[in-house]
């Protein structure tokens, strides 16, 4: 029996950025810091993360300054949103065909 992983999103197989995206497909935006701390990683495993995220177009990335302090917030893309989904049915079709 053949699988079919068309749907399977190479990116989102690492745990973290399948975590971020899992959270910003949930809620309208995320900051850096909430991140880091619902996630429980490094400042540099996170950086890396979102910023594989950010390059695929699957999240985007707005920079502010609230009380001279730098605020990152980050919110999905409709490209992100529809990969997460794709990638979520693809997990679910490999399950189902495993107790088939």
């Amino acid at each position: 029996m053949k699988l079919d992983l068309s749907l399977y999103d190479k990116i989102l197989e690492n745990r973290v950025r399948l975590q971020i995206m899992s959270i910003l497909v949930a809620n309208e935006h995320y900051d850096f810091n909430s991140l880091k701390e619902l996630l429980q990683v490094t400042d540099g495993n996170l950086a890396s993360n979102l910023k594989s995220l950010e390059k695929e177009g699957y999240i985007t990335v707005e920079k502010s300054f609230i009380n001279r302090k730098p605020h990152t917030k980050y919110r999905k893309t409709e490209k992100g949103q529809k990969a997460f989904e794709n990638h979520l049915m693809a997990l679910e079709n490999l399950i189902k065909q495993q107790y088939k």
